[in-house]
This record gives structure tokens, sequence and C-alpha cells, in this order.
């Protein structure tokens, strides 16, 4: 299916995963609204894009609901509809054990990885759910599937909320006609890297999956007819252990 005429909005479109899948869905055609909380990654995004889809910036931060709600007012109003909407906003913070993670930075990924989600789903699924048909991608990751030490405590409950979350919707508006789907990526270089306890090689981030990996797997699912629906797709380095 051609994205020609299709309107999407996505979360976390100033850098990373975000930043890919905003830069791949307006060569495919879409007109693409892309959020994040600094409005200078976004400009640059705007900047590199060699359409012919249009990429419009706006700053949110989801974690706060109204924020959440503001931004999907002013997308609607310049794309008349969101047709797609992928929620790739998502942070890591170096201090990942039980031991070491502080009350403070467990509120911050939960609401920035789970709750983020949660807002940006609330806000546009009324007008999906008049129209009969929309699709919401959730950018989770291998660490919302298979708990680890390397994603964190915090990280990893906070991307098992977002799976959650995106399969149960799924199941309550599938039948209304709304694909919600969970995208689970294993490591990808990223600027969450840069958290890491442990620095990452320049080596070992040219091992690991590129942020155009996954905006590819994220095509394919915008691309298929209303039709079909992928619920869950993981994608992984083929180095990066799996089981």
């Amino acid at each position: 299916m051609s994205l020609a005429g299709k309107t999407a909005l996505v979360a976390g479109g100033g850098t990373g995963i975000g930043r890919a899948v905003a830069l791949t869905l307006a060569r495919a055609g879409a007109r693409v609204v892309i959020s994040g909380r600094r409005l200078e990654p976004l400009q640059e995004v705007v900047s590199l894009n060699e359409g012919p889809g249009e990429i419009l910036p706006q700053v949110a931060d989801l974690g706060d609901r109204q924020s959440a709600f503001d931004l999907v007012e002013w997308a609607s109003k310049e794309l008349g509809q969101i047709d797609i909407v992928v929620n790739s906003a998502g942070v890591n913070i170096p201090e990942r054990s039980m031991a070491t993670l502080s009350p403070e930075n467990w509120d911050l990924l939960m609401n920035v990885n789970a709750t983020g989600a949660f807002n940006l789903m609330h806000a546009v699924l009324p007008d999906m759910r008049e129209r009969g048909d929309g699709l919401i991608i959730n950018i989770s990751s291998v660490a919302g599937i298979r708990a680890s030490t390397l994603g964190g405590v915090a990280y990893s409950a906070s991307k098992f909320a977002m799976a959650a979350l995106g399969l149960t919707a799924a199941l309550e508006d599938g039948h209304k006609g709304i694909r919600i789907s969970n995208i689970y990526p294993g490591e990808v270089e990223t600027p969450i890297l840069d958290k890491r306890p442990v620095p990452v090689s320049a080596e070992h981030r040219a091992r690991i999956l590129q942020p155009e990996d996954v905006a590819a797997a994220v095509l394919l699912m915008c691309e298929l007819p209303p039709r079909a629906h992928i619920p869950e797709l993981t994608i992984k380095p083929t180095t990066q252990d799996f089981a």
C-alpha cells in the first residue's frame, strides 16, 4: 500500500529510531509530524528530509498528559487526520541495577517509556475508532520481552509495560479496524547507548542494528493493507543472542 497521501505522527522523532522512521516515512510519501522535548534535533531532521513527504516539527513532552493531547490536537489540524502513530520516545539511565536505581529515575523511565506511550494512544484512539481505521506502532525493546540486566530494572519494566499496553489495546480495538503493533528491537546504535554504565566501542556500535534497520520494519507494517496486522515483530543484530 502506497503511503502517498498518508499522514503520520512520530513521537521521539528528533533522534535515533524515531528520526530514521520519520525520514523513511517521508521518503515513502507520507506527511509526518515529529515530536520531542527539544526543538533543535527536530529542526535538524526537517533539514535532512528529501521528501517527497513533508516533515513538521512540534515540541511536546508526552509524559505530560496535557502536552500529549495538545500535540495530537495540533497534528490533527496540520495533517487533517492522523493515519499512523509511531511511539518511539524512550530513555534509559546509567544506574540500572536495583541496588543503584533511585525512585526518581524509576518514575522517570516509567513516565517517558510507558505512560508517555499511553498518553499518546489515549489521545489518538478516539478519532481512529470513529473512522474505523488507524495504525499505531510501539517501539518497545527486546528488554520488554526478555528482562535483562543490560537494560536494567526500570527500563525492562517500562518496556514490558509498553508491550502489554500495545497487545491489550490491539485486542480491544482490532475489531474496530485499528491495528496496534509492537516492535522489539535488540541493540541499536542510538543515543541511549551513551547512557550505558560501560562505554560502547565503535566496533560494537558498527555490528549492531542501525536506526534505519528498525525504520525498515516500521515501513513494512505501514505499507501492508488494512486487512493485514503484525501484532509483534522482533528485530535484533545477527550477533546478539535471543533465547
